[in-house]
């Protein structure tokens, strides 16, 4: 028996959605929002593509964190596409070490793109986005961003799944 919340409509409960969740593997993006010494962060793997035409993202964030709320006040934000050799990067944005605000972007460099919003050099890619619209449901915010510009780096994606970081080995024959 758990103790974890359990839907009244479903009966599921929150711990067997994560431990379903922890199955699918996905790629480690940073969300950067914000400008100057109110820019922050989260390191976040419900990242998409939604629309080719026009170019536009999507991605959930916790309402209680403070990129949502630098999302919202600056009508930006940038999806950075780790490398698999950026896991520090991808460990200071999920708050370990307990670093908060601009302390995350740590030593990197950082550069503001079309929206402000700041890119990481050596991402395998920084998509830059104005917010569209923002769906807010139960503990989190669905946002859709318009692609505004694209930067591009090179290697292996760093990935997550199973509690643990991983990196793509290719495709099955």
């Amino acid at each position: 028996m758990t103790d974890s919340p359990r839907d009244p409509v479903s009966g599921v409960d929150a711990d067997a959605l994560k431990r379903a969740m922890r199955t699918l593997p996905a790629a480690v993006a940073v969300v950067t929002a914000g400008v100057g010494d109110d820019r922050t962060g989260a390191t976040v793997t419900s990242v998409a593509s939604f629309s080719m035409a026009p170019p536009t993202m999507m991605v959930s964030l916790n309402r209680s964190s403070s990129t949502w709320l630098a999302v919202q006040r600056y009508g930006h934000f940038c999806i950075n596409v780790l490398r698999q050799d950026q896991q520090a990067v991808a460990d200071r944005f999920a708050g370990r070490g307990g670093l908060r605000g601009t302390h995350r972007y740590g030593e990197d460099t950082w550069s503001p793109l079309a929206t402000g919003a700041l890119a990481l050099e050596g991402a395998l890619a920084a998509i830059d986005c104005e917010l569209e619209e923002a769906f807010e449901r139960h503990s989190h915010a669905l946002l859709l961003g318009r692609v505004s510009a694209i930067t591009f780096g090179s290697g292996a994606a760093l990935l997550y799944g199973d509690g643990r970081y991983g990196a793509f080995a290719g495709l099955v024959p």
